[in-house]
Order: C-alpha cells, then structure tokens, then sequence
C-alpha cells in the first residue's frame, strides 16, 4: 500500500493525471511541474504535481496558452500544497476570460444558420459581410477572420514522429 507521502514514478502520474509521459517531460522542461530524480536518475513527483496537472488540463480546454498558464501558475505556491484559498485567488484571473468567451460561444451558436464569420463570400446576405474579398487585405489572422478572438485559437498541426 502506498503511502500519501511516496513520491509517484513518471508512470503513475501518467496514469492518475491522463497526459502522456512525453508531456509530463515537457511540462517540467517548461518550468511548469518538478520532479526530483532518484540516485538512478529516473524522476519522481509530489502528489500536488497531480493538481497542478489538473489545472493545466483545465486552463488548456478553456484556451490558455501555455504561457498564460505558466503566469497563472506562478502565483501558485512552490513549497506546498495549494489551498482552495490560492485556487479562488487564480480562478478571479480566468471569470472575465470565461464570461467573453461563453458571449462569443453564444454568438456563434445565434449565428450559424446563416453565417460563421469564415468571410467565404457565398452568401447574399452576411451578418459580416465580405464584399470584394477585403478579409483578404486585412490584418485579421488567418482562417474565419470574423469569428471572435477567442473562438479563431489556432489548432496545433501534428508532424511525424
């Protein structure tokens, strides 16, 4: 049996938090979990590595990037645990990001039996209008230029490996 206090190998944490191994290295690569290593060199973690796993699993899905999660998690202890008091304080920095982000989700919804804001230039009548193709001259990032911000995230392109 397991005591609360053993650290947890590489797979451990791979099994309880749901990332890969690869992105557990990564994650302490970037500065954003530790892990001691034993005299063999193989790594091992803390269980609060768990919750802080958790919440880059969380700020992830709600589309931070890794370095607005890396800001957020420096105003989260080092030296223990963290407490519902630390999560509170980090989660104020998130309500305004949820709250513009869950308005652009319902005007999308409202929108999409007529139009997505993809400035596609098919249709006669659009909320967006694109007339002469002027997205294309446009500062507007590349893709559905017309979306909100927050919705036109890019997708990570997956390369051999």
């Amino acid at each position: 049996m397991k005591h609360t206090r053993d650290a947890l190998t590489v797979g451990e944490v791979a099994h309880r938090s749901g990332f890969a191994p690869s992105a557990l290295r990564y994650y302490e690569a970037q500065g954003l979990i530790h892990a001691t290593r034993t005299g063999g060199g193989q790594r091992r973690f803390e269980r609060n590595v768990l919750r802080r796993l958790a919440f880059i699993r969380a700020a992830s899905n709600i589309g931070l990037s890794l370095e607005e999660v890396r800001e957020e998690m420096s105003r989260l202890p080092e030296n223990r645990t963290p407490t519902k008091a630390d999560w509170q304080r980090i989660s104020r920095h998130w309500r305004a990001r949820l709250d513009e982000q869950i308005r652009a989700l319902e005007r999308l919804r409202d929108g999409l039996d007529s139009c997505i804001g993809c400035g596609c230039l098919s249709m006669r009548r659009c909320a967006f209008s694109n007339p002469d193709d002027t997205a294309a001259e446009s500062d507007a990032a590349p893709g559905a230029a017309y979306l909100p911000a927050l919705l036109r995230r890019s997708v990570p392109t997956s390369s051999a490996s």
